[in-house]
């Protein structure tokens, strides 16, 4: 799969999940956070597509900042949501931590 799918794929998930917590429990920052990580996936996903810079890097930022929110909660929790927020975070970081150390950012 292209790193540019993983990106759209990634930022769907976040997205939806996202406005899933808002319509759930009314969760405002669920929403905003869930949108605005989508956004940034969105945003590297066609930046890469395009061959344009800083595409990789976009996504990596994205999964790091999704990182950083949700490995915290699911350590502390146990709790599923976090659980597979945290997967989603890894699995970006790897591949597109991969991509940024193998030069592929930027081409």
């Amino acid at each position: 799969m292209s790193l540019s799918n993983i990106a759209f794929i990634l930022a769907a998930l976040t997205a939806g999940g996202g406005t899933m917590g808002y319509v759930r429990t009314g969760s405002v920052p669920s929403v905003a956070a869930g949108c605005t990580v989508g956004a940034l996936y969105a945003l590297g996903g066609y930046r890469i597509s395009a061959r344009q810079p800083y595409g990789v890097e976009l996504a990596l930022l994205a999964s790091v900042v999704l990182a950083g929110s949700s490995i915290p909660r699911a350590m502390r929790s146990g709790k599923p949501l976090p659980i597979g927020l945290s997967l989603l975070a890894m699995y970006g970081l790897f591949n597109f931590g991969m991509a940024w150390r193998n030069g592929v950012a930027g081409r």
